[in-house]
């Protein structure tokens, strides 16, 4: 598991400033965002969860099995933050839900880079370990692909090599992300030069992104949670939802050079260039069944992006929150539970 070297936002000094420029007109917010900070930092944690086993490995990545009888349902996550917000905890698991509903599920663990994976881009991450891994099943396999995840399912799924893909809160036309692509576009213009030092696009990169896109509700989350009570459930979701995000290994550089520059920056895939194991990726001509679930109030990856399948269903809550939030079960969970079960 991507562990969090400290129990707290990453980067702590940037999230601090940003705290300071949030409640400069208000000490009051201010010490209630740092008493709900201090709380999130001494909070008591569980002991470490015990991942799934692997039954596939290709090379760093592993194919984490969760048990189950029915058809075989490859969850492919994003690149960017950990994958167990598909296994958040015993009792709010994607995953754990789904092998006991007639499911197979196993989740792609990518594992943690290291600067001698610099040059394994996006499609590379496709070609050379969610292929392999998928040729590894007797019959082709479901995918199921969340954020960038489903980026590459649909990769994945053009090439023939799956029975049906099933793409969650799914960027695809990166046009749609409109004004925000410029401030993407800075961030990475003054972030490439340290990744290209390095090999690897750290995670902080990521999350001050992330941070930029609402910082008014980063800090107001923080003020909510010093106000809850000790040991509620809703105390334990927002810990175990913040140390997920507040984790996550980094990127090869080349990931982020083709995310950043060639997907944010020149719409690769929405404008039809982006070529995968030889197959022009178009998500209107896959040769299998496909369906997409799509945030209308995703702050991430905005609706406008989505690949627009013909069988899209809209979706009130959040990025995140489809996943693991309190509606997450009715909106997003039986509904596609159901899809795989029938596609």
């Amino acid at each position: 598991m991507h562990d969090a070297p400290q129990h707290g936002p990453r980067p702590l000094p940037l999230f601090l400033d940003m705290l300071r420029e949030q409640t400069a007109a208000s000490p009051e917010r201010r010490a209630a965002a740092l008493a709900g900070l201090k709380a999130y930092q001494e909070a008591p944690r569980a002991r470490k969860r015990r991942l799934a086993p692997a039954r596939f490995r290709r090379g760093r990545a592993r194919l984490r099995d969760y048990g189950g009888t029915g058809r075989p349902v490859i969850f492919v996550p994003s690149l960017i933050n950990p994958p167990f917000i598909l296994d958040l905890a015993p009792q709010n698991s994607l995953l754990r839900w789904c092998s006991e509903q007639g499911l197979h599920p196993y989740l792609l663990d990518w594992g943690d880079p290291t600067p001698a994976d610099r040059d394994l881009d996006a499609t590379a991450h496709v070609e050379r370990i969610l292929l392999p891994l998928i040729a590894r099943f007797d019959a082709p396999p479901l995918l199921v692909g969340y954020c960038l995840g489903g980026t590459l399912a649909l990769a994945a799924a053009a090439t023939g090599a799956v029975a049906g893909v099933a793409l969650i809160a799914t960027p695809w036309h990166f046009a749609g992300f409109s004004g925000g692509r410029l401030a993407i576009g800075e961030l990475w213009g003054a972030a490439k030069p340290s990744c290209a030092a390095i090999g690897l696009v750290p995670m902080e990169v990521l999350q001050t992104g992330f941070w930029r896109l609402d910082p008014e509700r980063t800090i107001a989350k923080y003020e909510a949670f010093g106000r809850m009570e000790p040991g509620s459930a809703g105390w334990q979701g927002f810990i175990a939802l913040e140390d997920w995000a507040n984790a996550g290994a980094p990127l090869p550089y080349a990931v982020g050079r083709q995310v950043f520059e060639d997907f944010v920056g020149g719409d690769l895939t929405g404008t039809g260039g982006w070529r995968v194991a030889g197959h022009t990726v178009d998500p209107h001509t896959l040769p299998c069944p496909s369906v997409e679930f799509v945030s209308l109030t995703d702050r991430i990856v905005p609706k406008e992006s989505a690949a627009d399948l013909a069988d899209r269903r809209d979706l009130g809550s959040g990025h995140v929150g489809m996943i693991v939030g309190g509606r997450a079960r009715a909106q997003l969970w039986e509904p596609l539970a159901d899809w795989l079960k029938h596609a």
